[in-house]
């Protein structure tokens, strides 16, 4: 999920193991811990100078449960060596600091894996994306009351014991939303089932999963043997099923599929893409289907995409820009109309 959200359930995992010997610096150090995976994003740019192999390399083995497990004991050596000293001393233990850090790093890879984009949890054993599918990766409804609750933490002393009942307020509110989204999301399953099937379209596979910023607003795709079809399903919709289809044409002969690079983004977008020739240019568009807007036509809007490059004997993607911010925002707005039922 995004940052924030990473930082305060990271902040909240701190405040549970060390909050009541070390007060607000548990929170510090389980913030940090909650935002050292999505370090991947700066070390992919370094390791790699392909944009490809930098794409695959987020969410990969630093969101697996062993990087977890092994950075949790260097870094909670290293910590308690540094903390451990002069007045400190014997304040907190080993076990602490890497209980910390373990729950604040690994509950990050876990808290992903309910998202769309998906997780190698099991890396380097096994590159399977894992993702649930049952919220998007910025929900204010899950972030907004899990901070609130950790701000009110900031502000009470070390020795009060209604830190430990607000931090854990945060983290049971959270996850009772997230327990709903779940059962969302296999509601959401039978209404597009039943959907594709009133339609008459016999689907190869199907993934639903919310939109953006809430879990009211839902989005399948199905693949079929000629082309992909996109459809929104509000939970407020008088209709137990979703009756417009969008049909998307594939378009994957537009480009070698095969070549290794292709077949990366590919596994990335989890073969939920088409493609697009770019006019006046021998480049190629690239749409990843897991993430579009609604539309007033039938039409998509997708919002990752990536202009498919060839540079030297390999692929480079670059994404294109948006036109403007005001275009953006009636895709918003058009999002929330929708939200609100039909």
């Amino acid at each position: 999920m995004d940052s924030l959200t990473q930082i305060v359930l990271g902040a909240a995992c701190g405040e549970l193991i060390l909050g009541k010997k070390i007060g607000n610096k548990a929170l510090l150090f389980g913030a940090i811990g909650g935002t050292i995976p999505d370090l991947d994003v700066l070390l992919g740019a370094l390791f790699y100078s392909n944009s490809i192999d930098q794409l695959a390399f987020h969410r990969g083995i630093m969101h697996s449960l062993v990087f977890a497990i092994i950075a949790a004991m260097v870094l909670g050596f290293v910590v308690f060596e540094a903390y451990n000293t002069k007045k400190r001393k014997h304040s907190t233990t080993l076990k602490d600091w890497m209980l910390l850090f373990l729950f604040s790093i690994g509950t990050h890879p876990i808290l992903d894996s309910f998202t769309p984009y998906g997780t190698q949890l099991f890396a380097p054993f096994s590159d399977v994306r894992i993702a649930f599918n049952n919220i998007s990766v910025i929900d204010p409804f899950y972030t907004l009351p899990f901070l609130i609750c950790m701000i009110v933490v900031l502000f009470l002393k070390r020795n009060n014991p209604m830190r430990l009942t607000w931090a854990k307020a945060g983290i049971y509110i959270s996850s009772v939303y997230m327990v709903c989204t779940l059962f969302a999301k296999i509601y959401i399953d039978s209404v597009f089932k039943n959907s594709y099937k009133k339609a008459g379209i016999e689907t190869l596979r199907f993934r639903t999963q919310p939109t953006a910023l809430n879990a009211i607003l839902w989005y399948g795709i199905a693949e079929t043997k000629e082309d992909y079809v996109l459809s929104y399903y509000s939970l407020f919709d008088s209709s137990s099923t979703a009756n417009k289809m969008i049909h998307v044409s594939k378009n994957h002969e537009l480009l070698y599929m095969n070549a290794p690079d292709l077949k990366k983004m590919a596994w990335f977008s989890d073969a939920f893409f088409m493609l697009e020739p770019i006019k006046n240019s021998n480049h190629i568009k690239y749409n990843d289907l897991r993430y579009v807007l609604p539309t007033e036509k039938d039409s998509i809007n997708a919002m990752m995409t990536f202009t498919i490059k060839k540079k030297g004997d390999r692929f480079e993607t670059t994404p294109p820009e948006y036109d403007n911010l005001e275009n953006f925002s009636v895709l918003l707005n058009r999002l929330f109309t929708r939200l609100k039922g039909i």
